[in-house]
């Protein structure tokens, strides 16, 4: 496995996808930032971090069997991968709130962004960017609701020893999806999926509030919602919010 290590870079995952576009990359190849400048989220939001405090790191890996269709398990793998280290690490209530923001104790820990290149009807590789909030313990005025490693626990973490964990974790997951275990993954995603049958309060994209229960994922990826007349509603990424 190659692990590059730069002192800055805008995104990582932006770096990772134009190396790849001038020189094949070996599996699992691994581009670290101390600090990146305009890390990205998902649909464009943005991820703040502290320089030297945090992990911020993107993971290169290629399929050779990974139909568009099953797009799903792969975000249950790798959000998966983080939780499991997370908990190893004794945080309290870590959930993975949908798709794969990591929370802890409601707050939220660690961001996550793939980025995916298709052939035909399958995925041919996947781009990984994983922002984890680590040693920081003031955050920006606007980041109301975000927590660190640190912060949680009063440790102080080795950046280099953490990352190599969750790659540990990573390639062990990926090699479930490699297997087609897919209905693990799934039971295991639902099990730890915040709010899963809690009855919550919900806002849609029409600033439109109402009650539902998380009740799973569709095979599109889609949140799946349980709503009062007993009707399954489905959202996609920035379609419906908690209130």
């Amino acid at each position: 496995m190659k692990i590059i290590k730069l002192s800055a870079t805008d995104s990582t995952n932006s770096f990772l996808k134009d190396l790849s576009r001038n020189s094949p990359l070996e599996n699992y190849t691994t581009v670290v930032a101390i600090n990146q400048t305009k890390g990205r989220g998902q649909q464009q939001s943005k991820w703040v971090s502290e320089p030297y405090k945090n992990l911020t790191f993107s993971i290169f890996t290629s399929f050779n069997d990974l139909k568009i269709i099953h797009k799903k398990y792969l975000n249950f793998a790798i959000s998966l991968s983080i939780y499991d280290v997370l908990l190893a690490n004794t945080l309290s209530k870590i959930a993975i709130k949908w798709p794969n923001d990591i929370l802890s104790a409601n707050h939220k820990i660690c961001g996550i962004l793939i980025e995916n290149t298709f052939f035909g009807d399958k995925i041919k590789n996947s781009f990984i960017g994983i922002g984890l909030n680590v040693n920081q313990e003031i955050f920006p005025e606007h980041l109301t609701n975000a927590t660190s490693l640190k912060l949680e626990t009063a440790i102080e973490y080795n950046l280099d020893t953490l990352l190599d964990t969750i790659l540990v974790a990573l390639q062990k997951n990926i090699k479930l999806l490699d297997a087609k275990e897919f209905n693990v993954l799934e039971e295991r995603y639902l099990s730890v999926l915040y709010k899963r049958n809690i009855p919550t309060m919900f806002k849609n994209s029409k600033d439109e509030i109402f009650m539902g229960m998380i009740s799973g994922v569709s095979d599109f990826g889609k949140l799946q919602v349980l709503l009062d007349d007993d009707v399954i509603k489905e959202f996609g990424i920035k379609e419906i919010s908690f209130l």
